[in-house]
């Protein structure tokens, strides 16, 4: 298998494909056409891109506005008032960079300081730092686990998880030698290495390695070392994440089937009207004639 470097999301009703530093997005309108609109990453540093765990935590930041981006796009085709608004692009970017951070600091309240503190309630009966520490990782899993299997069930996120599989399914098509087409697409994998939620799986076993060397008998100095350690946490996750998606070795392959097998939650197959809004959206930002004419001669 050849690896393409393309990536993507799934945002409401479609697709969000990424190429270096273009980007589109690919809408099913309410009308039944798909919109496609390709934007430009202003924030995209290639020297960044060459330091190794550095890069990660960039990476993680500029396509966490990517996708944020992306999801107020797709959004503005189902906004309930019909009339359009005047928008101010200051106050826009205002918006964004507020939700932007705000859905860190929640992710980093759910997923790494509950668990902490759910922890300390443990230091009653557990007193080694570093076996309180499994159990906080324990937690932490448990707690992302269950989070994935709620949102599942809504109806609405189970359609931004099919979509989420016309994404996979489509680069998985390409990355294996076949024309990008509907009936090719449905024959791939909806499953890849390259993966955001086996990124966030792998974020979450990796804290776990580095909280256990987090020796400090102080509550408070310990969740700060923790907070701390989260840029370095997902910048040797996004090291790992790359080298998968490159990569048939067996020790790789074995560490990322956790992520795998969790993305047969976060996926779902998808219909062929999504299909369609996914190769919209890879045509867009990708040249996959070209790439499959230099990769299988």
């Amino acid at each position: 298998m050849k690896s393409s470097n393309i990536g993507g999301q799934a945002v409401m009703e479609g697709v969000m494909m990424k190429n270096q530093e273009t980007y589109a997005v690919a809408v099913r309108t309410p009308q039944g056409g798909i919109d496609v609109k390709v934007f430009h990453n202003g924030v995209t540093n290639p020297e960044i891109m060459k330091i190794p765990i550095v890069r990660g935590v960039y990476a993680f930041f500029t396509s966490l506005s990517v996708g944020m981006k992306s999801l107020t796009y797709s959004a503005s085709f189902f906004e309930e008032d019909e009339e359009e608004k005047e928008t101010d692009p200051k106050k826009e970017k205002r918006l964004l960079a507020g939700t932007m951070v705000l859905s860190v600091v929640m992710a980093i309240v759910i997923f790494m300081i509950t668990p902490y503190l759910i922890s300390l309630g443990f230091g009653r009966v557990i007193h080694n730092v570093a076996l309180l520490s499994l159990v906080e990782g324990i937690l932490r899993l448990l707690i992302f686990f269950g989070y994935i299997t709620l949102i599942s069930k809504l109806e609405d996120i189970q359609r931004v998880f099919m979509y989420h599989g016309a994404e996979h399914k489509c680069i998985n098509c390409i990355e294996h030698g076949m024309e990008l087409n509907v009936e090719n697409v449905k024959k791939s994998s909806r499953l890849h290495k390259r993966c955001g939620t086996s990124f966030l799986l792998f974020v979450m076993i990796v804290s776990v390695i580095f909280f256990v060397f987090i020796r400090v008998e102080s509550p408070v100095l310990r969740l700060v070392l923790r907070l701390v350690c989260i840029p370095l946490i997902a910048g040797v996750s996004y090291e790992f994440i790359k080298l998968a998606g490159r990569s048939d070795n067996r020790l790789v392959n074995l560490l990322s089937k956790p992520g795998l097998a969790l993305q047969k939650v976060t996926t779902r197959e998808p219909l062929d009207d999504m299909i369609e809004v996914g190769i919209a959206s890879v045509e867009a930002v990708f040249d996959w004639k070209t790439f499959l004419e230099k990769s299988y001669k």
